[in-house]
């Protein structure tokens, strides 16, 4: 057991650092002032039930630094029961932007966000799709330094930085670091041409791009997905073409999960697509993080029951400590939130129970979502 524990943290270690040298060596993306987009983008709004959200996005695609005439907005509603359709009319009525509502209850037997996103791809007229949530905020910039990185250097597929705001408790200050650490990963697997996560509130791809990967087919069956798995097949069919837009302007803010509940299901959501990944090298990461948490959940009883000295324990603790903090040390600080750092001591706490629980969870690909039951098949 000490053996296998040392060298799954061996393996891990070399992971994470190996992302974090990747991370620093990422280029930052900025747009010079003088630059004027010349790009249609079509920003696609997957929602359900975001009647307390939407305005305010709505509101910051306004105020974007990009031409009005090059821009449309997609709001594709997965059969909301609140007021979200009829605010988004509302709106519209007095917007400078050409905004269209999609209600998938218009189309039979399409439900659920990859229906949603699957449409307003069938349905938008932009070369370049800019992807977020109905619950998201984002900066004037957003838009004008997608275009430049997609302008500079071609890629068919963009991910973005995401990040939490409004964090006033202990629990939401312990998600931020946690969310951090997935981006940054996230950003760095991108850098080191190894793509292997990324996060459908903030990302782009050619529309073109989407039709000749064949969309969603292979993983109709998971609900969860609708960016990872699409991310993947376009490294697959087109290395060297996905990028990460490394910009603090570009970040994309929403909330972390007010309960424990909706957040145990976040994660039991986003883990039931790992069994599901084909590339056997993001099979042997998400399998490396997994085991290491495993093996130091596992270490608890062994220290109760005698059977594994104090010192290893607590030595084994302090060195996946060390490294998760060299790492995060880089991603927090990109994303303007270092003072966050020392929330690791008491996420520290639960982590590995927590990463072993939704894990294990994931694998039965059945979860609690907006409302709804949802089961892979």
């Amino acid at each position: 057991m000490i053996l296998l524990l040392s060298a799954t943290l061996l393996a891990y270690a070399w992971i994470i650092l190996r992302r974090r040298s990747a991370w620093q060596e990422l280029p930052v993306s900025d747009a010079p002032a003088s630059y004027i987009p010349d790009v249609r983008l079509s920003v696609i709004i997957p929602v359900r039930n975001e009647a307390e959200n939407i305005l305010l996005l709505l509101q910051d695609l306004e105020r974007q630094l990009y031409p009005k005439e090059l821009l449309e907005v997609l709001v594709v509603d997965d059969h909301s029961e609140d007021r979200t359709v009829e605010l988004v009319n509302e709106y519209k009525a007095g917007s400078t932007m050409s905004i269209r509502v999609l209600q998938l209850h218009d189309y039979p037997a399409m439900q659920l966000k990859k229906a949603a996103v699957q449409k307003g791809v069938e349905l938008a007229q932009g070369e370049l799709l800019v992807f977020t949530d109905g619950d998201c905020r984002v900066g004037p910039e957003w838009l004008r330094q997608y275009a430049y990185l997609y302008r500079l250097q071609q890629p068919y597929f963009i991910s973005g930085p995401v990040s939490f705001h409004n964090t006033a408790t202990l629990f939401e200050k312990m998600q931020l670091v946690e969310f951090s650490s997935l981006i940054g990963i996230g950003g760095a697997s991108i850098g080191l041409g190894k793509p292997n996560m990324c996060n459908g509130a903030n990302l782009a791809y050619r529309k073109d791009v989407f039709n000749s990967v064949a969309g969603f087919s292979g993983n109709e069956g998971i609900a969860s997905g609708d960016d990872e798995f699409l991310l993947h097949k376009v490294h697959e069919q087109y290395p060297g073409k996905v990028a990460f837009l490394k910009n603090p302007e570009s970040i994309v803010y929403t909330d972390a999960r007010k309960t424990l509940i909706s957040f145990v299901w976040q994660r039991v959501r986003w883990a039931s697509k790992w069994q599901s990944y084909q590339s056997l090298e993001v099979q042997l990461v998400a399998v490396a993080v997994f085991l290491v948490n495993f093996l130091l959940f596992l270490a608890i009883a062994l220290v109760i029951s005698g059977s594994m000295p104090l010192w290893i324990f607590i030595g084994a603790y302090i060195s996946k400590f060390a490294v998760d903090f060299l790492f995060l040390k880089q991603v927090l600080g990109f994303l303007g939130k270092r003072r966050y750092l020392w929330y690791m001591l008491p996420l520290q706490l639960v982590y590995v129970p927590y990463v072993v629980f939704t894990g294990a969870c994931g694998l039965l690909g059945r979860y609690r979502w907006k409302g709804r039951i949802i089961r892979n098949s």
